[in-house]
């Protein structure tokens, strides 16, 4: 199996390092692992593209390479110019912090793993929660369950297009393994209130900056989302796709347009 491995908090990560040794242990010792991720993190960035400008690529080892870009460019480049065949799976992460809820849609995790389903490959992101009670190692459940839960979605689960492929959002909780409650199959979660908000300074010499903040946390939100049962000790699997149609207003809008 060739599995090309991408994430958005950059090239030396410590999430990185966790999802190549989830991808060694599915490839086997016959498999190859590619790792191609940006060269500076890349947090927020979503699903952007490098459209209007080149990024610059450098070889780290023999299947190692840095992108000045984003994830998603990290993916093009990877399926376009470096591997030497096509990509049996492309997993992104293991991010620092969740990607939950409206973080989705701001993820350049999942904007990685949606670039690769975007052209047929199966793709999965990999977030870790952290958190007071993850204890002394925060990629724990990552490191110990990560190989299990993407070989349970290899084998198990819907790969097919209807007409986007699906992708999946794999979110561990900050727990140690031991104390993690298994796995959930989830929606996206929602949680009240504007996700980011905006906090001014004031610098030395006197220019005006923001700063963005995460708003609100998880506990209030539904069960059976990604968010509460995540924070509820579940590693929760939600699956993706990159189309946005909001189905149920299509009736409401003929008849407001007739």
């Amino acid at each position: 199996m060739r599995i090309l491995i991408t994430n958005d908090d950059g090239i030396t990560a410590p999430g990185l390092a966790i999802a190549e040794a989830i991808a060694a242990e599915i490839a086997g010792p016959a498999g190859e692992v590619w790792v191609v991720a940006p060269a500076f993190e890349q947090s927020g960035v979503s699903h952007c593209i490098s459209y209007i400008r080149p990024m610059r690529l450098e070889r780290l080892d023999a299947r190692r390479f840095a992108v000045e870009g984003s994830p998603a460019d990290c993916v093009l480049a990877g399926i376009g110019e470096i591997l030497d065949g096509t990509p049996d799976l492309v997993l992104s992460g293991v991010n620092r912090g969740h990607n939950v809820a409206e973080d989705t849609l701001y993820s350049g995790t999942i904007g990685g793993a949606m670039e690769a389903a975007l052209h047929g490959f199966r793709a999965i992101a990999l977030s870790q929660y952290y958190g007071p009670t993850a204890g002394t190692d925060p990629f724990a459940a990552a490191r110990v369950l990560g190989a299990e839960v993407v070989r349970r979605l290899i084998e198990g689960a819907d790969w097919t297009a209807h007409p986007y492929p699906g992708f999946y959002n794999v979110n561990f909780p900050a727990l140690p393994p031991d104390d993690v409650k298994g796995f959930r199959a989830t929606v996206q979660g929602h949680r009240a209130g504007s996700t980011f908000g905006v906090q001014p300074q004031t610098a030395p010499n006197g220019r005006r900056y923001l700063w963005l903040s995460h708003g609100h946390g998880n506990a209030d939100t539904a069960p059976g989302s990604d968010s509460r049962d995540c924070h509820d000790g579940y590693v929760t699997v939600t699956p993706l796709r990159a189309d946005l149609t909001a189905r149920d207003l299509i009736a409401p809008l003929e008849r407001a347009l007739s």
